[in-house]
């Protein structure tokens, strides 16, 4: 017959092998951010001989990025893969990753948010009910459209696109002469089909995976924003963890980034081949200056304390 201490043990063993994580992303299987979490999970599992593991939940299954953000803020998701462009209104630091033309290049991104800057913003989601775990790559964000070749500044008058649900991207395209409309990622495909809009602004992948590049066969590399992905975490899941879970949580993220950015280069080559040889109408090269000359308003408009100030100018001196 068992004893009393040796069913408590039995129990407290059986409840500590059933932790099993809900990650959510707005992204179909297969891409990289969903491959990198599955990634994660694995290393999770075997770290801890399957007592932790990750069930991942793609395309927004569990609801787009604005509310699975709260969601996972409440704890009815454990972890969550987003663009920081979302947190821009919830989290301040975000704001500075997240503005246009902030990075020289994807190696620059890399090395800001690899080092002390980065890990100065994951540390600010705590005060928000969230754990900062990693940044993923979100790639180079650039315009496409339904009607023509976007080849100036100009060309952007009067047009209607789809941006993140973000006063910074809404303010960004109204900087540049067109009409901003937030909204939802799953709703841009019949949104460009029907004319409500008449483009978006996204990386190769997404407007490979997404399926835009089929309706709006325009497609300029203007570059805007190479705005980095978060992995976070739901501090009410965390604080359910012990001690040492927690560290290994945070090494299984930090893993898997250089997975996901191996993914990610791949795909980048495979999406932008695939929808050229689709018949999109690329314009290659385009005159940059104009379209950082307009954002000068958007950084003067958000960047206003000192703390992003001096932010802005690490991110410019990062060599």
């Amino acid at each position: 017959m068992m004893t009393t201490v040796a069913l408590a043990a039995t129990l407290a063993t059986a409840h500590a092998a059933d932790i099993k994580l809900r990650s959510s992303d707005t992204h179909p299987d297969g891409y990289p951010t969903v491959e990198a979490v599955k990634a994660m999970g694995k290393i999770l599992s075997d770290k801890t001989n399957g007592r932790i593991s990750i069930e991942v939940f793609a395309s927004a299954q569990l609801g787009e990025e604005k509310d699975t953000i709260e969601q996972t803020q409440y704890g009815v998701i454990d972890l969550n893969r987003v663009s920081l462009g979302p947190f821009n209104n919830i989290v301040e630091e975000t704001q500075v990753p997240s503005l246009p033309y902030i990075f020289r290049s994807v190696d620059h991104m890399h090395a800001v948010m690899d080092g002390p800057i980065g890990q100065e913003i994951l540390d600010a989601f705590k005060a928000h009910d969230l754990i900062g775990l990693a940044f993923y790559d979100g790639g180079s964000r650039s315009f496409y459209n339904t009607k023509k070749p976007i080849k100036s500044i100009e060309d952007l008058k009067g047009m209607k696109f789809r941006v993140i649900q973000s006063d910074m991207f809404v303010d960004m395209v109204s900087a540049l002469g067109a009409n901003a409309t937030p909204m939802a990622y799953g709703e841009v495909y019949s949104a460009l089909q029907t004319g409500v809009i008449d483009g978006a602004e996204n990386n190769w992948p997404s407007y490979d995976s997404s399926g835009h590049y089929e309706v709006a066969k325009y497609y300029t590399l203007d570059q805007h924003l190479i705005v980095p992905e978060v992995l976070v975490m739901s501090k009410k899941s965390w604080d359910k963890l012990t001690p040492e879970d927690q560290a290994t949580v945070k090494e299984a993220a930090k893993a898997s980034v250089s997975i996901m950015r191996d993914l990610w280069t791949k795909q980048e080559k495979v999406s932008e081949a695939k929808v050229r040889a689709a018949g999109v109408q690329v314009v290659d090269t385009i005159d940059k200056e104009p379209f950082i000359k307009a954002m000068q308003p958007i950084y003067a408009k958000y960047i206003k304390s000192e703390k992003l100030k001096d932010m802005v100018s690490r991110i410019q001196a990062t060599k």
